[in-house]
C-alpha cells in the first residue's frame, strides 16, 4: 500500500476518536486500502473512510502516536494539569516501562480527581494519609493495590517535587502471602484442546511452553525465534532484562504453519491493524477456553506461567535453572513454587509415620 496517496486526519465521529482517510477516487486505491484495513468504515457525514484512533492503527499508518497524557488531562481540574504533565515527563525521563507509566499515571489521576480544585502540591502528610485511608475503607482497595498506589504518589513528591523521603513516609499494608495459582498437566491439556484458532493456540502455548508473561508473548518478534538453536530470545522483559528460553520441539511445526497462514511482518503475534497483539485478547481467549473445558478454578492466563514453573520443579529441574528460565532476579521468588508442588510435599514424612 502506497501511503503517499492517502491523507490521514484525527477527528471525532459518533463520540469516538477516529482517523479519517482521504484519497482521490480511484478503484485501485479503494481496493488496496480495503484489503489492508478490512474493518474500515465509510462516513457519509465526513465523506471519508475512517479507522479507530488507537496506537496500533497509528503505527500501521506511520502516524505519530498521541501523547498518553492527552486523554488524562480533561479528567482533572486545570489547577493540577501542570502537575500531571510534570509527573508524566519525569516518569519518561526515568525510562520506566510503558506499563509502569500507565499504572502510575492512573493512580496519580485518581488522587487528582478526588481533590478536584485543591492544588496537589499543597497536600499535607495528614491529608495524604486521609486519602489512603479513604482508599482502604471506602473504596475497599486491597494490599497489593495500595502498595502500588503509595509507590506512584511517593514518586511525585520525591522525584518531581524533590521533597525529603520522610515527608511521605506512609506505613505500608502487609502483602498477603498467597500461593501462585496453577493448573495440573491434565487440565492444561484439556484447556488447549478447546482452542481451535491457530493464532490463539500459539499464544497460550507460548505462555505455558516457555513460561512467558503475557507482556513477553505479545512483544515477541519473528527474529526472536531461533529454530537452528531451538531457543527464543526474550528481550527487555521485566526489569529490562534479556534471557534465552528453550523452544519446545512440538511448538516449532505449529509456528511454521502459523507463519505460512498469517504471514506476520514483524511481531510474531500481530494485532488487527498490525503491531502487537492485545494482551487483553489473550486473557479473553484463556478465559473462554477455561469455560469450555469446564475448569472452575479462579485463575488468569498468568497461571500458565506458574504451571510451567511448577511442572518443571515436579519433573526434577534444578531450582537455579527455573530461576533463569523465568527471569527472576532472586531465587526467593522462584522458591515459592516449592510450596505448591506435590513432589516437594511428598518428600516430607509426618512424625506419626515414624512411631
Amino acid at each position: 500500500m502506497d501511503f503517499s496517496q492517502y491523507t490521514f486526519k484525527p477527528a471525532v465521529h459518533r463520540n469516538k476518536d477516529v482517523i479519517l482517510v482521504f484519497f482521490p477516487f480511484n478503484p485501485h486505491l479503494v481496493q488496496q486500502f480495503r484489503e489492508r484495513f478490512t474493518s474500515a468504515k465509510w462516513s457519509k457525514t465526513n465523506k471519508a473512510w475512517y479507522l479507530p484512533d488507537i496506537p496500533a492503527v497509528r503505527m500501521a499508518l506511520n502516524m505519530e502516536q498521541r501523547p498518553f497524557i492527552e486523554k488524562q488531562l480533561p479528567k482533572i481540574a486545570p489547577v493540577n494539569q501542570t502537575a500531571l504533565i510534570r509527573y508524566y515527563d519525569q516518569l519518561r525521563l526515568k525510562a520506566l516501562s510503558p506499563n509502569t507509566i500507565r499504572i502510575y499515571i492512573a493512580e496519580f489521576v485518581h488522587l487528582l480527581q478526588l481533590i478536584k480544585n485543591y492544588p496537589v502540591d499543597e497536600l499535607t502528610p495528614k491529608k495524604l494519609k486521609d486519602y489512603f485511608l479513604y482508599c482502604v475503607y471506602q473504596e475497599k482497595m486491597g494490599e497489593r493495590k495500595m502498595n502500588g498506589k503509595i509507590n506512584a504518589i511517593k514518586f511525585y513528591f520525591e522525584k518531581v517535587l524533590y521533597r525529603p523521603q520522610l515527608f511521605f513516609d506512609i506505613p505500608r499494608p502487609k502483602k498477603p502471602a498467597t500461593l501462585p495459582k496453577m493448573l495440573a498437566k491434565s487440565e492444561v491439556a484439556k484447556l488447549f484442546k478447546q482452542v481451535e484458532n491457530l493464532k490463539h493456540r500459539i499464544a497460550l502455548e507460548l505462555c505455558y511452553g516457555l513460561g512467558l508473561r503475557v507482556s513477553e508473548v505479545v512483544a515477541l518478534k519473528i527474529n526472536d525465534i531461533d529454530s537452528s538453536r531451538m531457543v527464543v530470545h526474550i528481550r527487555g522483559a521485566k526489569g529490562k532484562k534479556d534471557r534465552m528460553v528453550p523452544l519446545p520441539v512440538t511448538l516449532l511445526p505449529k509456528l511454521r504453519k502459523y507463519y505460512r497462514d498469517y504471514n506476520p511482518k514483524e511481531n510474531l503475534l500481530e494485532g488487527r491493524y498490525g503491531g502487537q497483539y492485545s494482551r487483553g485478547s489473550i486473557q479473553k481467549v484463556f478465559k473462554e477456553a477455561m469455560k469450555r473445558a469446564g475448569i472452575k478454578k479462579n485463575i488468569g492466563v498468568h497461571g500458565l506461567r506458574h504451571s510451567y514453573a511448577t511442572h518443571l520443579l515436579e519433573s526434577g529441574t534444578d531450582m537455579r535453572f527455573i530461576q533463569e528460565l523465568l527471569g527472576h532476579s532472586s531465587i526467593k521468588t522462584t522458591q515459592v513454587y516449592t510450596k505448591v508442588t506435590p513432589r516437594s510435599l511428598a518428600n516430607i514424612e509426618s512424625p506419626l509415620d515414624s512411631l
